[in-house]
This record gives C-alpha cells, structure tokens and sequence, in this order.
C-alpha cells in the first residue's frame, strides 16, 4: 500500500496550488520530484495543501472502495480491517496479479522539464510555432529552439547587420537574408518532437517570442516551452538502435552533391539524405522525419529516407533502453488492464504505459479485452522510475495526419461560433471538466471555467445538471487539435455573443462598443468578449479635435464602422467619422469591389505633387491625378484636400496586373456630364450629327444615335461644301444635320471624337500621315528603303511605313515592275492596317487605286487559300530555292511548294541554275491542303499530272478510266488506275461478252505494262472491280481525242523575247520608270526615282552572271515545251547526246572540241571560290582549305548539312573544326562551340547538350559557356531549364556582376518581375562591394527598358544621391529619363548637375564634362522640348563660360 500510496501522491497534481513557480531546465540542489519528499515529516506535518489533501483522501476512498467492496466481496472486508496496522510494511507474500497502474492527465503540474512530448503545430508565427500538446494543452517553440544549424544562420545575420551598419558610405542597398521563414520549413498539422525546456506560471510574459495577439490558443502556449533540437530530442539514441527502420529527427546540415547531410544529434555519426529520396527541395536548418535503411560499413555514416508514408507505418521492434523510445514511435502493445479511466498497456515487452480515455479510437475503455494486442503510439513519458510512457490508439495519430470529420478538418466542419444543440455530456471529472458527445459521433470538451456564468466549484457525474446523459446546447470556441476536440462552451452569454473572433466581424459594418482607454496612439473599444478595436486619431471624427479626452470617457458607448480586419494579426481599426456612418454609398473593400463607375466614400490618406493617394476600406488604396481633383484650377492640393478629409470619389480605371485603381473627385460633382462611351464608334465610321456649339475654329456635334461628342473643324467643313469659312458661319445653325462624316480620332479618355467630312473621291492624302488619320482605300506616297522576304518596305514619315508584297505591285507581272527600285518613289493604295506594328500594308495594282476604271487584269489577286484550286493555271515570284525545290509566293502569306520532280518533264541534274530568288514563273496547282495551309505546285508541261492527284472518292460505278495491267493472276488481272495509285481488279468473267469463250487463253493474251481502257462495276469500301467487257465501250471511246488541251501549255520560268534578253538592268528599270511616268505624269508629288531598278526578273537571267561571260546568245526551244535563256550547259548537253545535223563529221568534231574547252573555263571557278556561295559539300572543303580558321565557314557547313537532315554529319564537322582551328582563334572556337550547343538543344538529348556543354566549359571560359547556354534554352522556350541553368551559374560565378544582370534580364523579359527585383539584393550580398555601384546601376537600367520606369528612377536617384560625382551615372539616368519623354523631369536633373558642378572647387574650369552636358541639354531641349527651352539652355551655357573666364 505504500507503493500505492507513492503513486497516489505523485500524480495527484490535477489541483493547483497556492503559488506556482518557474520551472527552469537549469539544475538545483533540492530536487522537485514527489518522491523524494519526507515521507513522516518532524511534527506530523505535510507538504500539500489542505485542497490537495482532501482530494487525496477522496481519491484514495473512492479507490479503496472499487478494491475492497466490489472486487474483493465480503470476505476480504475482515482481512483488511485486520491488516491495516501492516499496511505501511512490505508484505512478505507477493500477489501473481500486476498491480495497476495508475491513468493520469497531463497537466502543467506533471510536466517537468527534461520530458520528451509528442506535438502538432496549429500556427506559425514570425518568431515562433504554436504547438498543440496532449490533454488539451499548448506549448510554444522559439525561433532559436528549432535546429544548431538555423540559430547559426541567425546569428551569422546579425552579425553581418552590425557590421553593415557600422560601415560608412552611402548606396548600399539593403538585402534580403536567406534564412528561411517558418512557414517555408513547417507546415500546419505537421506533429513534431519537442523536449519541455521551461515551464512559466501563469499569466507570465517571459515568452517574448510569442506574438501578443487577441488569439487565446496563443496566450496560452506561452506557459510551456519546447525545444525540438535533434540532439535533445534524440538523446539516449544508443547506436545500436540504428536498424532498418527506425524513426527519428534529424536537421538538414548541408547540401551536397548527391544529397542531404543531417544532424541526427548523436555522437559520431551522421545522416545521409539522398535527393532521389528526398520528397522536396530542402534548406538548411530544417527539420525532417526520417527513417533508416542502413548502416554504412565503418558505422559513421547512416542513410535514411525522408518518406511520411513510411515515417508514420514503421514500427518499433526492440531498443537498447527505455531512452530510445521517442515521442511518436509506433509501437505494439498487450492490453493488460482495463479501468473506467483508460487500458494499461505492455509496449516493447519490458515497459508500462496508459491510455487514458480522450485517447481510445471510440472513447469507452470498456471495448477492450484484456490480452489483446494492439498498436499505439508513444506521446510523452512521465521521466519516473520505472519507465513509464502516455500512449494513443486514436486513428489521426496512429496515421500522423490531422482529425477530420466526414472528410473535412474540425475547422472546416465545425468553425469557431457554431452552436451545437445536442451535446450530450458523457464523462464528468469534477475538478477539470465534461467531455461531450455531439450527434456525429465527435467529441468536445468543456472547461469546468466555461459550464456557466457563475462560479462552478466542482461537477458531479450522476447529480446536477451536468451529469452523465444530460443534454445541452453548446458553442464551438476553439479546437484541441492533437486530441481531435473541440473546444466547447455552455455559457450563456458566450451562446448570445455577437462575435467570438475577429474573423466574424466584416469590414464596413456598424458595430457599438465599450470605450476601454484613450491614450496618444489611439482610442481602444472593447467590441464583444475579448474582441478589441481600436480608432485612430485622424478617424476620431470629420475635424481634428483639438480635446479628445472630453468627447471620448471609459466606460462610454460609441457607434463605429469597421474600416480595417487584419485577419493575420488579429486586429480591427475602426472608424467614427460621421461622414463615413451615415454613408449609404457602396463599401468598397477589396479590388473586385473597385468597378469601373462606382461611387463611394474615400478618406484622403496622402498628398502628393500631381496626385493624390485616397484609402477605402481594408487599406485599398486609389490614385486621383491632379485633374480629376476638381473641376476648377487648384493652386495646392495640400491646402484644398488636407489628410484625413473624407470625399467622394468614382472610380474611372483599374489595373488588374498591377492592382491600381484611378479615382476621380471631379466627376462625383453634381454639374459634371458624364462622359459617354464611345465603344460604339470606331475610326472610319461613316456617322451623321447635329450641330450643338458653333466656335471660332471648331463645330462641337452630337453623333446620333449614340450622342457621342465630336468636333469638326470648321474649315475641313467649309472646303467640302465649297465655302469660305465667314460664309458657312453665316449659314450654320446650332442643331442642323449634318451627314456623311468620318471618324478620324478617338479620345476615349476625355469622351469625344474627331470627325471631318467623306471625301468625295479618293485622292492622295497631302497631309502629314498617323495611324489614327490614315484609312483603308487611301492613296499615299512614299519611298523604297529595302527589299525583304516578304516584299518591299515603304517608309511615309518618320513613325509610320508600309510593306508592298510582289503579288500587289501590279495586274501583269510581266509588264510591271514587282519589286521597286530602292530609294525611288511610288504610288500605293492602303489595303490593311496594322495598329499594333505601325505598319500599312499596300498595293499598287491599278485595279485596286482606280478601281471605278476598267483595265484587263492578267495576274488576279489571291487573297484566301480558299482562292486557289486543283488544276488551275497560275503565276507567281520564286520565294526560296532548297535542296528539295522551289517555294513560290502567290499571294500575302501564301506559298506554294513545287518539288524537284515537278520542276521539268525529263531529268536534269544541275537545276538550281536554272532558278534564282524572285523570278517570275508559272505553273498549276496540284492540290491544296486548307487546314495546314500547304499548297503543292507543279511546272510539269502538257497533261502529265501526279499520279496521287486521283483517289477513290473521285470514282464512280459506271466511270470508263484508262490503266496499265499491273500483275495477272489465273483469277483476272489487276490494273492500276491511271492519274491515281488505286488498283482495280477485272475478273476473268469480266474480259469477254461471250460466256462460251475461253478466257485462259484470254488471260494469257495479256502482258504486264499493257494499257487498256476499263469500266468501273463496283466499288466496296477499298476494293474496286473493274470490266473490260467490249459492250462497255463505243467507237468513240478508243478514238485519239484532240483538243485544244492535248497542246501542252509552257510552264516554269517565264521567258520573254529576245530583245528583252539582250536588255541591261539600266534599260530595264528606264522602261519602268517610263511606264510609271506615263502612268502618273498629271501627279506633280509622285516623282520616280529614275536610278536603275536592282535585280528585276522578268526573265530567266541569272543574277549572278559573270561579267566576262559571253553575250547571251539565241535561246534554246526544248521538245518538252520549257524555254530558258542560252545556257551553255545546256548547249554542250544537246551536242554530246548526238542531235542531228547537216554538218559534217569533222566540223561536228571541231564544234565538239570548243564546247569542251569552252566548258572547262566556264566550270573553272576557282577564281571567283570566295565570292561564290558554297553548295555542296566539295565547294565547302575547298573554301576551307583556304580559311581552316574561320567559326563562319565551318557553321555555315554545318548548317548546310542541317538543311540535309544530316545531323551527325553537321555534328562531325563542328569537332572537326574545333580541332582545326589555330588555339590562339578563341573568339572562332567559341563560336564553333555555341553553334554546337544550338544544334544540340534543337536536335540532340538532353544528355548529349549537358555533355556538350561541360566540354565547350571546360575548352572556353566557363562563365561565358555558362550564360550562352541559358541565353540559348531561353531563346527556345526552355523557361524551367533556362532558369536552372541561370541558378547554376550564379551559384558557380557569384562574384560576377554581368551573370546577376544578366539573371535579372531573363526575368524581365519573361515578365517574371517580382523574381527579377529579389536578385539585385542577393546579388549585393555575393558581389564585392566594388562591384555594387555597376550592379545596381544595371539594373535601374534594366527597369528602364523592361520593367517600370519609376522603379528605375527610384534606383538611380539612389545612386546619384550617394554618388554625386559620377557624372557617367548622372549622363545615363538622363538618357533613360529621355526615354521617357519628360522634359520637366530633363530639365530637373541638369539643374540639379549644374548646381552640384558650381559647389565642386572646379566649377572655375569649362571642362569638356561641362561641355557635354551642355550639348546633351541643347539636343534634348529641341528633340522633345520647344524653342523657348533651347534658348534658355544657350544662355546658360554663355553665362557658365563667362563665370569660367572671369574666374
């Protein structure tokens, strides 16, 4: 009994005592531990208290009772009575039967320092987590109690914080730390493993490092303290613990190549983590759940998996010690008691351990069976002699996952504030509490301080009103989440509370509050239970009150609006201008509310310059620029719209991407006019209006119907009508109709539009030319400035050009000029218009710029695919010569194909020659494939068509085609249909109208290659049948029928007469010129350049003729209808192949000897072998013998043999002239090794580019290969790999400026800004600090040109206030700032120069620094500025010279 007794005493602490103390991890000479307390104290006396020994004796009755009357009988009562004078003495017989051992909560009282505990997070703050403990406990652990490694991280930032601040000089800029934030290395419901370090008593503010919110869960974690280092949590971890499978924590020490180092806190040994095993990406200083795999051989090294899977499945088999059982270690256990309070359990064989009833699956401890084993895991010990250890066999924590209910969390289903009406009490402990049971089957808990609003002293389970079985209703006010309750309340006046947390309140309602203090920072308003908000100063009221304190008592009610709920900090601002309470106008609280056109109340938060900064609720912000301030001129806007003044505002623009919102006071006034949409008219409509207002200048209209402003001039009016402009006043009414007008101009900001009259007819526009004047069918002029692959560029001005397609240049292409000389002048008629590019797109077609004159049209346009079909005959400009044909343009974005063998009806081998770019040629279209937009084209003569033109869907039953017998069988013949690959076949019953006719011999009468006529019988599916029966067939049908078509038609090049063949490229372009001057010779604008037109091909000439090659000679007919110019090759063909002749054989001979020496020096093109592009794989070995170093011969080989397909080839040519080339060309080694990389991130693996890439590193300089690779995979698309490669290289080449601005380029241009602008800090913190100025520098540049102009002005304002002197820095922001186009803000920055220039003790000297400034001022000032400007910044440059001569 004495044991008993013992056991009683020490876990009899669920009382509190009189005065609590705090319980410090330190060692101390008097131990606290009960058991070493004097059992027989000197006088009688006890260490408890007079509470805690009454409960004792209660507990101890109560205990007795269960054992003696109800286990025992009646027979046992006589014993004890007899051996009580014995109890204290040890009993000499030893009972079979295991005493119990006692179930306990843990309490503040039982947890002591040292004691290892198993937790849940439930939130994460800045400084530290929030855990939840068992028995509806919190703990909290501090920032510095988590992990060696991140405490190191902390302390190395602060150090470095010194020492910055230390430092003098100014431009630096402040960088980010790369200590990792809670919330990035912690998530919430992850359980961890903790070691109770201090214990605070009760409403101590010791733990600082807790967030002082309104959050009870918060407040009251501050009593314990944990810490959740490795080496405490696994202390007593022997080694030989280390099997496959154990479960422990380790902390994330370093990173390596193949994985993850980490602290397990045990001596000698070390964690291994490799990446393959790693679920995600890790950083140091975080903590993981590990499980082991293996030992390595010299016991030092320990892999180990961070799976949760298995993490939370494995279980413990056996251990060393007791120590080794850790907080959460699944274990298997043997039920060996069972009482009303829980189950006594034997884990691991050897250890006791309880499970008290919150932690049973189903609650009731009497579903349990003595003998039964069961698994359970380990939650904290009780540090007693013997081990002792709480365990849990609920289903969440067996899992390690968080408690739901019917598949949502407890916050989800039952949030904070929920009233529950059926809560049925099921356990009552008298000092703590009741456990209730709702309808679904899940529990809560309600403190015995939350029964009722009065004082409860104690609870009875089976008396009361609170007694076993009874119903009530209860509210949800909180959660435990790691026992998966919920927090209840019974209290009346919690269940008709308004609010219980902050998150109920909305942002914009009315709510009445209690006054609690006003003091200087603000006014506190208690708002329902423990919810506080608090009123500042400028919202006390609509004025500034002078006296506060006498409007505002404690204890007084006040009527606020809810402006402000920070739902993260738990705070509410509130509002008590009257202007805002009575306000019935919208609440506009998030973006989404901020609609274009609403009204609303705004509260000026800020006064700038220009603008003004007004607050809505929820902190949203809007901007209100200078002129929608008011409708009448303000001198200051601090003086008419002071801080803190409440004001209407519409909103008239938001910004989705950048969340900016455009306010306007202006137009909440009750004499604004709205402005009306103008969505409903676009430039180039046709609109009629009324006349409302008649200016000096102007006529304001009203466009009906949409009663859209506009303004005609008065003199574009006057002009059409044929009037001057005093005689259309004096005609002109206010309200007359007026028609026929066309919108020229938008102003969709201010709401009108500019209008003038239809011209009557098209005539060339005379006036200056932009995009917003310009129409479609517009006659315009301007010049050639060059010749591209989609046609010729035309520039009018300055902003605005044209491209002219060969397709649109004229009716005959043959007779027109397609391509028009550079520099000269034409005539065009604008046919599209593309806005976005500030490009026309034009025609000169005679057709299209007069189109009410007729004029033959010999070459129609194509506008459409849908334009072409099979079969038709048509003419267009060679757009690129392959290795596998021609590609002809036919229209704007229409290009035919013709392949190799559809370019001549017989063989030839060198055919190239025969073509060059843009040349004239004609031919038929064989197909066209209008979904991939692929046309094939053919130049092939007479009726030979593509034997795949014809498929089965273009024959019919009864259809008579021509085939060749293909193959015979003893069953019929097989015949391949003509024009088409389709095979037929004709049974042998099909070849003959007589049936007694013997069709064997028939058959054999055949022979493959046969042509015979057929008729279609049948068609199933694929199979066609086929008839050659005579009665299928009349005389005409085996006639030769001779049409006009038989004559084959002349397609390819076009050629014409010879007299156009011996013409010059002068003479050629002089005939052009004098059409065009015959054409417009009445336009006295359209003069036409009379240069030479540059390469014209209307005919075959090839532009590459050698100047000393002989004069053209007659042309060459050929049999197959094709007619070229002379080609010499060509002649020597016909000769060698032995074409008739009356000649003689010796003058033949003679002829052919000429040809043959004529042939050699014309094929002699050694001299001319570096001028003539290469085009074969010979003429490139040749050019490279000359130049073996040049990267530019050797790249275009290699691509050469891309357009092959070649790519192992192109891939041997790039290592052969990485050999080749000279080691000191490294600029042309360099330039082998990109093409390399190019061609292996197009066409190699991933691997081979990775390979190739560490040997162009390790050939070149690195960071150079480095940087070129990610240019590369950022120019293809490969944003996840360029970004790798671009961390990769700032990682290897940190101390390189040009690698992070680089870095912070592809971010920009990705449009990734928010990663552009987090590397200018970290890269200050890599680079020397030489280096920052440039840096910083770099990247306001950057800001400039791809990201936001203000934030670069922002940059470099920085770097001139720090750096005055640099006058490079000051001559670059000023041309950023020209950018821009802001003079003012010019004309700032080189006063502020000038005024820096005339305090340095060299302001005396006119330096050449001076000079230029003074020319930069001068250009800009006549570049963007006026007249006035220049002549200000010419007197200021005579007055400097004149103080710097006189000084």
């Amino acid at each position: 009994m004495v044991a008993q007794k013992r056991a009683l005493e020490d876990s009899s602490t669920a009382h509190k005592s009189k005065k609590s103390k705090v319980v410090n991890t330190q060692p101390s000479n008097t131990s606290n531990l009960v058991p070493e307390e004097v059992d027989f104290p000197r006088g009688g006396g006890t260490s408890f208290t007079a509470v805690e020994v009454k409960a004792i004796r209660a507990e101890a009755a109560k205990e007795a009772n269960e054992e003696l009357f109800v286990d025992a009988g009646p027979s046992v009562k006589k014993a004890r009575k007899k051996k009580r004078a014995s109890e204290a003495k040890p009993s000499a017989q030893t009972s079979d039967k295991p005493e119990k051992v006692r179930i306990e909560h843990l309490n503040y009282k039982r947890m002591n320092p040292g004691m290892k505990i198993l937790g849940q997070i439930v939130a994460i703050q800045p400084l530290a987590l929030i855990v939840s403990l068992p028995n509806q406990l919190f703990a909290h652990v501090p920032l510095t109690h988590i992990s060696n490694q991140l405490t190191a991280m902390l302390e190395r930032a602060e150090e470095s914080a010194e020492d910055f601040s230390d430092e003098e000089g100014g431009g630096e800029v402040n960088t980010k730390s790369p200590i990792p934030e809670l919330s990035e290395i912690f998530h919430l419901g992850q359980y961890v493993r903790g070691v109770v370090t201090t214990i605070y008593p009760p409403g101590s503010t010791e733990a600082s490092v807790v967030a002082k919110t309104g959050d009870e869960v918060a407040r009251t974690s501050r009593r314990v303290e944990l810490s959740l280092f490795p080496e405490r949590v696994n202390a007593g971890v022997h080694k030989t613990d280390l099997k496959p499978g154990f479960a422990l924590t380790g902390a994330l020490k370093s990173i390596e190549d193949h994985g993850y180092i980490l602290d397990l806190g045990l001596q000698e040994i070390t964690g291994f983590l490799s990446f393959k095993h790693a679920e995600r990406r890790l950083q140091p200083g975080q903590l993981l759940d590990v499980t082991v795999t293996e030992m390595s051989n010299n016991g030092r090294i320990c892999n180990v998996i961070a799976d949760q899977a298995t993490f939370s499945s494995t279980s413990l088999s056996e251990v060393a010690n007791a120590s080794s059982i850790l907080p959460g270690a699944l274990v298997n256990a043997l039920i060996t008691s069972v009482t009303s309070t829980g189950l006594n359990l034997q884990i691991l064989g050897f250890f006791e351990g309880t499970v008290d009833r919150s932690h049973l699956q189903d609650g009731t401890p009497a579903a349990y069976k003595v003998g039964k084993k069961i698994k359970a895991r380990v939650l904290y010990d009780f540090s007693s002699s013997p081990p002792r250890f709480a365990l849990a066999i609920t289903e969440h924590i067996l899992a390690l996952k968080l408690k739901r209910e019917g598949g949502s969390t407890l916050q989800e289903a039952y949030p904070i504030g929920k009233v529950l009406d059926q809560a049925k009490i099921t356990q009552v402990e008298s000092e703590r509490g009741v456990v209730v049971k709702l309808e679904t089957g899940l529990e809560g808990f309600v403190h015995i301080s939350h029964i009722s609003d009065d004082h409860v002293p104690t609870l009875s389970s089976s008396s009361g009103p609170w007694k076993i079985g009874t119903i009530h209703r209860a509210r949800v006010i909180g959660y435990f989440p790691f026992d998966g309750l919920l927090q209840l309340s019974f209290k009346p006046s919690i269940l008709e509370q308004r609010f219980l947390q902050v998150d109920d309140i909305g942002v914009g309602e009315i709510v009445i509050g209690t006054i609690k203090k006003l003091t200087d920072n603000g006014l506190f308003v208690s708002l329902s239970g423990n919810i506080d908000g608090i009123v500042w100063p400028n919202h006390y009221a609509d004025i500034v009150l002078k006296h506060p304190s006498k409007r505002f008592k404690n204890g007084a009610n006040i009527k606020c609006r809810v402006l402000v709920v920070d739902k993260e900090r738990k705070r509410i601002s509130l509002t008590a201008k009257k202007s805002l309470l009575d306000s019935k106008l919208p609440i506009v609280s998030t973006f989404d509310d901020a609609k274009v056109g609403v009204v609303t109340h705004a509260v000026i938060f800020k006064v700038n310059e220009k603008h003004l900064t007004v607050e809505f609720f929820n902190n949203l912000r809007a901007i209100v620029p200078l002129k929608e301030a008011s409708e009448t001129t303000i001198s200051s806007l601090a003086d008419s719209f002071p801080v803190g003044r409440v004001v209407r505002v519409r909103v008239i623009a938001t910004d989705p991407e950048h969340n900016r919102i455009i306010a306007s006071i202006r137009q909440t006034s009750p004499t604004f006019q709205p402005i009306a949409d103008i969505n409903a008219v676009e430039i180039g409509h046709i609109v009629q209006a009324t006349v409302s207002e008649i200016h000096k200048d102007n006529v304001v209209l009203t466009l009906q119907p949409t009663q859209v402003r506009g303004l005609i001039s008065l003199k574009n009016l006057a002009n059409h009508r044929k009037l001057t402009v005093h005689q259309l006043c004096a005609s002109l009414k206010t309200g007359d109709l007026l028609e026929d007008l066309v919108v020229v101009t938008r102003n969709a900001e201010k709401g009108f539009v500019i209008v003038a009259s239809k011209p009557q007819a098209k005539v060339p526009f005379k006036g200056p030319l932009s995009l917003e004047t310009v129409i479609i069918g517009q006659l315009v002029g301007g010049r050639v400035t060059r010749q591209s692959t989609n046609g010729t560029l035309v520039k009018f001005n300055s902003h605005i050009g044209g491209i002219l397609h060969p397709t649109d240049t004229c009716d005959d292409f043959e007779a027109g000029v397609p391509f028009p000389a550079i520099d000269s002048l034409v005539k065009a008629v604008i046919i599209d218009i593309d806005r976005s590019r500030k490009q026309l797109t034009l025609s000169t077609r005679h057709s299209k710029m007069y189109p009410d004159q007729v004029k033959t049209i010999v070459d129609r346009h194509v506008d459409d695919i849908n334009d072409l079909h099979p079969g038709e005959t048509i003419r267009g400009f060679i757009k690129s010569v392959t290795e596998h044909g021609l590609f002809v343009t036919l229209g704007r974005g229409l290009d035919a194909r013709v392949q190799i063998r559809e370019l001549f009806d017989e063989y030839v081998k060198e055919w190239k020659d025969r073509f060059n770019v843009n040349q004239l040629v004609k031919g038929r279209i064989l197909s066209v494939d209008t979904s991939t937009k692929k046309i094939e084209m053919t130049f092939r003569s007479g009726t030979s068509k593509d034997p795949s033109r014809l498929s089965i869907g273009d024959l019919q039953i009864g259809q008579k085609v021509e085939g060749t017998v293909k193959r015979i069988e003893n069953y019929g013949l097989f015949i391949q249909i003509q024009n088409s690959k389709l095979t037929g076949l004709c049974h042998k019953s099909q070849l003959s109208d007589n049936q007694d006719a013997d069709v064997e011999v028939a058959l054999q009468g055949f022979r493959e290659g046969d042509h015979v006529k057929a008729m279609i019988q049948k068609i199933d599916k694929n199979k066609i049948s086929l008839s050659l029966k005579p009665s299928n067939f009349d005389n005409e049908d085996f006639q030769d029928n001779v049409s006009d078509h038989d004559v084959d038609e002349t397609f390819g090049a076009v050629d014409d007469s010879m007299e156009d063949l011996q013409m010059t490229s002068n003479e050629i372009g002089q005939d052009d010129v004098d059409d065009e001057d015959s054409t417009d010779e009445n336009d006295d604008r359209m003069d036409v350049d009379t240069k030479p037109v540059a390469p014209v091909f209307r005919t075959s000439i090839s532009a590459k003729q050698d100047s000393s090659a002989p004069p053209p000679q007659s042309s060459l007919q050929l049999m197959s209808g094709f007619s070229w110019s002379n080609d010499q090759t060509q002649v020597d063909h016909e000769l060698d192949g032995g074409s008739s002749s009356d000649d003689s054989e010796n003058e033949a001979s003679s002829s052919k000897k000429k040809q043959r020496k004529r042939r050699e020096i014309e094929y002699d093109i050694t001299a001319d072998m570096h001028t003539r592009t290469p085009e074969s794989s010979a003429d490139f070995e040749r050019r490279l013998l000359g130049s073996p170093n040049s990267s530019y011969l050797w790249i275009q080989y290699m691509s050469f043999q891309l357009q092959l397909s070649e790519i192992d080839k192109a891939r041997e040519i790039a290592k052969r002239a990485i050999t080749t080339i000279s080691f000191r060309e490294e600029q042309e080694r360099l330039n082998v090794w990109i093409a390399l990389l190019n061609l292996e991130n197009v066409y190699g693996t991933d691997e081979l580019l990775e390979s190739t890439f560490k040997d162009a590193a390790k050939a070149n300089d690195s960071k150079t290969i480095h940087l070129r690779l990610a240019s590369i995979l950022a120019e293809a698309g490969k944003h996840e790999r360029a970004e790798d490669q671009f961390k990769r290289t700032c990682k290897k080449f940190g101390q390189s400026s040009k690698v992070w601005t680089s870095f912070g380029e592809y971010y920009l241009h990705k449009g990734d800004l928010d990663e552009a602008r987090k590397l200018l800090p970290r890269s200050l913190q890599s680079l020397e600090k030489r280096k920052h100025l440039k840096t910083i520098s770099k990247f306001a540049y950057l800001e400039y040109k791809l990201g936001e102009p203000e934030r670069g002005k922002t940059l470099f304002e920085g770097i001139v206030d720090s750096h005055p002197k640099r006058w490079d820095l000051w001559s670059i922001y000023m041309d950023m700032e020209a950018g821009q186009g802001d003079m003012q803000s010019l004309r700032n920055l080189f006063g502020r120069v000038f005024t820096l220039k005339m305090t340095s003790h060299k302001a005396k000297d006119l330096t050449s620094v001076d000079r230029a400034f003074f020319k930069k001022w001068l250009e800009l000032e006549r570049r963007l500025g006026d007249e006035e400007g220049a002549q200000i910044v010419k007197q200021k440059a005579i007055e400097w010279t004149q103080r710097a001569n006189t000084s």
